[in-house]
């Protein structure tokens, strides 16, 4: 079975490649880490269509877990997923984690072998409550 995919999405490009660089130094290449962020004129904010590509880049047979960092990110991550081809929309998912520790502890999970539900929950158990 495919390693679940990471997905950072943050309103800023440089905050979005850290994360991505934090992930891949701490839990190596076996599980594939895309990011993206600004808005499509270099400024802050995301784009949908940044976002499908983030997810194609890191789709697996076992989903993609998407990290965001504020209400807009998310907001943008969720109409990508509806944009996805009906077969991969339920194996797409936002996680509402902090972004830079749960997409490393996601990655981790992944890494593990672990589903895609448990690669959410676990990025999950950060937030607070």
């Amino acid at each position: 079975m495919s390693s679940v995919g990471i997905v950072i999405v943050s309103h800023s490009p440089k905050v979005a490649e850290g994360a991505a660089d934090m992930v891949r130094q701490m839990v190596g290449d076996e599980v594939k880490v895309a990011w993206c962020g600004g808005d499509p004129t270099g400024g802050l904010g995301t784009s949908v269509e940044k976002i499908m590509q983030a997810i194609d880049s890191a789709w697996s047979a076992g989903g993609v877990a998407i990290l965001v960092d504020l209400g807009g990110a998310e907001t943008n991550s969720e109409m990508a997923i509806e944009m996805l081809p009906p077969e991969r929309q339920g194996r797409a998912v936002v996680c509402n984690a902090p972004i830079v520790e749960g997409a490393v502890i996601a990655a981790t999970e992944a890494a593990g072998g672990s589903p895609l539900e448990v690669v959410k929950r676990t990025a999950e158990e950060l937030s607070p409550q």
